[in-house]
């Protein structure tokens, strides 16, 4: 993981469709052309969608319900024509006009689409017998005839919107809100790689309402539906395949070669269709699978390609979807092409196998613009539908290799299906979507250790909260931005999350953090990890704000304590100076009067610079030795004028002032040498003189050298004498991590 400034324009902030710029408004967005051209795309789809049902509703039918059991005729199983009534339970052969156009009537008539009927000759005769049919239903009146020479004449009234049936109102419903999500990304976001997303999407609506029309009840489709429909709906899928392979090219990176790549994907889009259309393509329903499951392995490996290039999480879940994706089709394609021309499924399964598919795919590209915002409803649809797809596969495959009957085939995909959600249902989100939950409890930790650090260090502020972030989501880069930050957001459709640390409204220098990649380019950001974030950094300033009110009660403490030393009893011995008896006396309390100088001073003022510090110290301890004949030799090095807090002051000038008392009056020394060292962090103070001490191993540490460990223990160090060749006594104190409060940067 590195740190680095962010600077403007860095690729950094390459935000999602839907994610507002850094530090604007959303609303800001969608103030002038783009709301006004978003509700125009909408009127326009709306109007669009009433002119097909306008259509559709105004097509002639029969409003017939036919049963097809294997191996038989179909017969009449409903229907809502007063004259058919009682022929329900018995198989019709045939529709004539009066114009003399016939259709037979056979188990294909009842099959409204072609596009996934493996069978050339078979998927010719659907569509000549729809066909036929349409031309049948346009005379208006049609006799139904039946064996033995029965023959009811009845009318084709028009469908109205009463007779569409209940699944086509969800899908055009489904089919509108993908078309509405396609135009919002573009349009909130105006790139090449949102074009692509746009085609794809519009591909798959116009995909649902094929399905929609047809899923509507009764006999009969518009005039020229049923020639149209195999061949546009070849054309749809193979642009979705390619849309998604030339998307994966550009997001969430551009990749080399990608123009060669996108045109190797939208080459089967020109040329199947185009063959299949003159009669050219034999075998076209496995051309087309191969062709789309061709365009999905080469997805998958591009984006594996992005992912290594740069691990990017967002390439991950897409990698990770793209996965599950391919799978559910390629069992999709396998249960049609095993139950193709077995009379063992019955059209209503068979053909739920491309509607299921056709719903996961769908819900899937609702779900990416939106896999950093916690839509669980999203989610859930997506999963429901995989399930179905797998659900729908097992089945048909049960039924096509197994020669299990329906009700056995269904009951077993069904348990299977859902025994793999109830026991998957997390993992598969997890990895999918990579949403994994931090712990309270790792949470917690890692907030109290870092507010222990605070207390400590508080102008490490923002560094610290750094550090933390880090160890929440463990990103791969984290930037630091000088700019202000409302709230913490997610960008970059969640492969990054900005922090705000500090703000620029009381004077000093904005800053917020961007966190790339969670969990080393393996998982989202999401808005959950957005609340998170900001309760952390509200939670670590409550403790800077507490530190800092208690630091203040500490000062004011200090400076009150040192008033009243200075007043009262400096004013004591003052007196007692000038009463003084002789003038050893006199000298002496002279000095206790210097000693507690140096003492108000230090406890007035909350830090100290370390050359200001060593200066007094050096000071004291010259005036001390030369009244008492005694040497000094003087060595500090620092390589930078680092502050020292109270505590650090206090404790070094007690240390100093201690181990020379001793080196004075208990080891009666003509010399004292001090050397401090600070190297980076790393402190160093020793303490020799050449007196008549020896084996500082047998001492008895009173109060005088418990207090220097005490101190210097306080300080993070450690403390050792040791006998100094040729005489004396040397003290040395180590502090290995010598903390200062120094500005963070």
């Amino acid at each position: 993981m590195t740190e680095r400034p962010a600077v403007p324009g860095d690729s950094s902030f390459g935000h999602s469709a839907l994610e507002p710029a850094l530090g604007a408004d959303i609303a800001a967005r969608w103030v002038g052309w783009r709301r006004q051209l978003l509700v125009l795309l909408t009127v326009l789809g709306g109007l669009g969608l009433f002119g097909l049902v306008h259509w559709v509703a105004a097509s002639p039918a029969l409003d017939i319900a036919l049963l097809a059991p294997p191996n038989a005729p179909p017969t009449v199983m409903a229907t809502g024509v007063p004259a058919l009534e009682p022929m329900v339970g018995r198989p019709p052969v045939a529709l004539r006009n009066a114009d003399g156009r016939e259709v037979l009537v056979d188990a294909l008539l009842m099959e409204h689409s072609s596009r996934w009927q493996v069978d050339d000759a078979v998927r010719a005769r659907i569509v000549a017998g729809q066909e036929a049919l349409a031309a049948v239903l346009q005379g208006r009146e049609v006799f139904v005839e039946f064996r033995n020479g029965v023959e009811i004449p009845v009318l084709a009234r028009p469908r109205g919107a009463g007779g569409l049936g209940l699944l086509f109102w969800p899908l055009a419903a489904l089919a509108l809100a993908v078309y509405l999500v396609g135009i919002v990304v573009l349009l909130a976001r105006p790139q090449g790689r949102n074009v692509v997303y746009l085609v794809v999407v519009l591909s798959q609506a116009a995909t649902l309402l094929f399905i929609a029309v047809g899923s509507m009840r009764g006999l009969g489709l518009p005039p020229g539906f049923a020639s149209v429909e195999p061949w546009a709906r070849m054309v749809l899928d193979l642009v979705a395949g390619a849309g998604v392979l030339h998307a994966f090219t550009l997001h969430p990176r551009p990749l080399p070669h990608r123009h060669a790549i996108a045109a190797a994907g939208w080459l089967p889009v020109v040329v199947l269709p185009v063959l299949a259309h003159g009669g050219l393509l034999p075998e076209a329903w496995w051309w087309t699978q191969a062709a789309l499951l061709a365009q999905g392995g080469a997805a998958l490996a591009t984006i594996s390609w992005s992912y290594r290039i740069e691990a990017n999480p967002f390439a991950a879940v897409l990698r990770r979807l793209g996965v599950i994706t391919f799978c559910a089709f390629a069992l999709v394609t396998l249960g049609m092409a095993a139950a193709a021309g077995n009379p063992g499924p019955p059209n209503s399964v068979a053909a739920a196998g491309p509607l299921v598919w056709t719903l996961f795919f769908s819900s899937l590209l609702l779900l990416v613009p939106f896999l950093s915002r916690s839509r669980l409803a999203l989610r859930e649809l997506a999963m429901l539908a995989g399930i179905s797809t797998i659900a729908v596969s097992l089945d048909l495959l049960f039924v096509a290799i197994f020669s299990l009957g329906q009700f056995t085939s269904l009951t077993l995909a069904v348990f299977l299906a859902l025994g793999v959600y109830a026991g998957a249902r997390q993992w598969i989100l997890n990895q999918t979507i990579g949403s994994e939950v931090l712990t309270t409890e790792r949470t917690f930790e890692q907030l109290y250790r870092v507010a222990r650090e605070l207390q400590k260090q508080p102008t490490r502020y923002s560094t610290l909260v750094a550090d933390l972030l880090r160890d929440l989501f463990e990103p791969l880069e984290v930037l630091r931005l000088e700019r202000d930050s409302a709230h913490a957001s997610v960008v970059g459709g969640g492969a990054a999350l900005v922090v705000p640390v500090r703000s620029g409204r009381g004077g000093g220098r904005p800053l917020s953090l961007v966190l790339r990649f969670a969990r080393r380019g393996q998982r989202l950001f999401s808005r959950d990890d957005a609340r998170l974030a900001e309760r952390v950094v509200d939670q670590l300033k409550r403790a800077v704000a507490y530190d800092q009110a208690v630091e203040r009660g500490r000062h004011e403490e200090r400076l009150r304590i040192a008033q009243d030393l200075h007043d009262d009893i400096g004013a004591r011995l003052l007196t007692l100076m000038y009463q003084a008896q002789t003038p050893e006396m006199e000298d002496y309390i002279r000095h206790t009067l210097l000693d507690l100088k140096t003492l108000t001073r230090g406890l007035a003022a909350a830090e100290h610079r370390l050359s200001h510090a060593s200066a007094e110290w050096k000071a004291d301890l010259t005036q001390r030795l030369t009244a008492a004949q005694v040497q000094l030799g003087w060595s500090v090095e620092f390589d930078r004028d680092v502050r020292l807090t109270v505590v650090q002051w206090s404790a070094l000038t007690r240390v100093i002032r201690e181990l020379v008392t001793n080196s004075l009056y208990h080891g009666h020394a003509t010399r004292v040498d001090v050397q401090m060292v600070l190297a980076g962090s790393r402190l160093v103070l020793v303490v020799a003189d050449d007196g008549d001490g020896r084996e500082p191993q047998s001492w008895a540490h009173g109060l005088g050298l418990g207090g220097v460990r005490k101190r210097v223990k306080l300080l993070g160090g450690e403390v050792r004498w040791r006998e100094n060749h040729p005489r004396g006594i040397a003290c040395e104190m180590r502090v290995p991590d010598f903390q200062t409060p120094d500005e963070d940067g």
